[in-house]
């Protein structure tokens, strides 16, 4: 009987209706119409990013300085940039460098937002003070100064950026999460656990975790794009990946050193590429922060 009771309690009280919410939050998400934009928009920039480069093939390791900022025709659709390399590869190549930081950074930030939203929500108290002071503490600090210090001292990498990015960005997810766990900590389901001898890391993991799925679904997508504003801003203070390393902020900011000399295939393409990305992103999310909503409507 105990065996029985403690299944039951596991699995929570909304399991059996989870397919049934799924099916309301995507129909609610195909409503809307910018959301699916979004996605199609995305979906279409990770095939020019990451598929592209297998059609289209150029050298983007060595330079070309014999065919230097040409324009657009012939065997260069989007011309050359200024050491010669094919601007539509360039894009292409920069595409992946963005994206890939842009999701790893994601995922560190929301991975340690929810672990330590979640234990603070949960225990609240004194452990739950100290910590969100942590995180207020840690929001007081520039985060532009704080990549910039960091871009000095260490050679900037893909991997080091997304640590870097993913450590400074946790703290938003770490706040919604925690004001989640508070409201959810008082629901019966869990007081069941707990009268049944279940100890926190089975709280957190296996019930609290899961029921904050929806708001962390919709703000990993707001850290995405927030990430790739990010390697921007720094790639454009000359601070990114440097070459033959390329990112799309990277471009932007050496195409702007030609603002005045008609090269417009330097400048927009790029700068295109990171409007078009993030707000698919920023689509995806309000749509996603909607179908949530719209669930938790329905559920009160």
């Amino acid at each position: 009987m105990t065996v029985q009771l403690s299944d039951t309690v596991d699995a929570g009280p909304q399991a059996a209706e989870g397919p049934r919410r799924l099916r309301q939050m995507l129909r609610t998400f195909a409503e809307n119409k910018l959301a699916v934009l979004g996605l199609l928009l995305l979906l279409a920039m990770v095939l020019f990013c990451f598929v592209g480069p297998l059609l289209y093939r150029t050298d983007q390791v060595h330079t070309n300085l014999g065919a230097e900022t040409l324009a657009p025709g012939g065997g260069h659709p989007l011309g050359t940039d200024n050491i010669g390399y094919d601007e539509l590869g360039r894009l292409m190549v920069g595409g992946q460098t963005s994206l890939e930081i842009g999701l790893g950074a994601a995922v560190v930030a929301v991975v340690l937002g929810v672990l330590w939203g979640t234990v603070a929500g949960f225990f609240g108290g004194v452990i739950d003070s100290v910590m969100m002071r942590i995180v207020d503490g840690v929001m007081s600090i520039p985060a532009l100064f704080l990549l910039m210090f960091l871009a000095t001292i260490f050679r900037p990498s893909v991997p080091m950026l997304i640590l870097v990015l993913g450590l400074l960005a946790w703290l938003a997810p770490a706040r919604l999460v925690r004001g989640e766990t508070l409201s959810l900590r008082t629901r019966e389901y869990v007081h069941a656990v707990r009268l049944m001898g279940g100890g926190a890391p089975r709280i957190i993991l296996r019930h609290l975790v899961p029921n904050v799925m929806g708001t962390i679904v919709v703000n990993a997508t707001f850290q995405v794009a927030d990430a790739i504003l990010a390697v921007a801003a720094i790639s454009f203070l000359g601070l990114g990946i440097p070459p033959p390393a390329a990112n799309w902020g990277g471009m932007l900011s050496d195409g702007l050193n030609y603002i005045y000399s008609g090269f417009w295939w330097l400048i927009y393409p790029s700068g295109l590429a990171i409007i078009i990305t993030v707000l698919s992103f920023n689509l995806i999310g309000d749509g996603l922060r909607d179908a949530v909503g719209s669930r938790a409507h329905r559920r009160l």
